[in-house]
């Protein structure tokens, strides 16, 4: 009788520790919500109509290279939704400056410059001030290391 219940005592563990490993409500262990929500939930449209960083809503939401992109209204959703290379930020949205020297580095999205039609990020307000020196010359160094070592997607 004893075993049995050592026994049904080890199955209940190995469960939990299984749902623990296998996670809640689609989050597993070492992840977050936020791990694949664009921009950290910044709308993209919103830095092109209103000049403004803006955070989004998840009532507006659309999916789009493997990435939650939030939005302020259904108006800005729709219009990326219509042309997401349009909106969508370089680089995937990591940091213009970290991609001139060849490395991803998350951004901060209140750190954003608009050039020729086209929105970059940056990580930092000191990342964004050495971009800022060079802007015509760092995108070409930014654009063939995205091409050259992450073959632009």
């Amino acid at each position: 009788m004893k075993s049995r219940q050592a026994t049904g005592k080890i199955l209940i563990c190995f469960s939990f520790v299984l749902l623990l490993l296998t996670g809640f409500g689609g989050i597993t262990a070492g992840e977050s919500k936020m791990d694949n929500v664009a921009i950290k939930g910044y709308d993209a449209v919103a830095y092109f109509r209103t000049g403004q960083a803006l955070k989004g809503s998840e009532l507006f939401t659309f999916q789009w290279h493997g990435l939650i992109w939030y939005f302020v209204s259904k108006e800005n959703r729709d219009l990326y939704a219509a042309s997401p290379e349009k909106y969508a930020p370089q680089y995937d949205g990591y940091c213009a400056w970290a991609m001139t020297e060849a490395r991803r580095a998350q951004t901060d999205p209140e750190e954003w410059k608009i050039v020729d039609g086209k929105l970059y990020l940056n990580c930092s307000r000191a990342a964004y001030e050495k971009w800022s020196r060079d802007i015509p010359g760092n995108i070409k160094k930014a654009d063939l290391n995205w091409l050259k070592f992450f073959g632009g997607n």
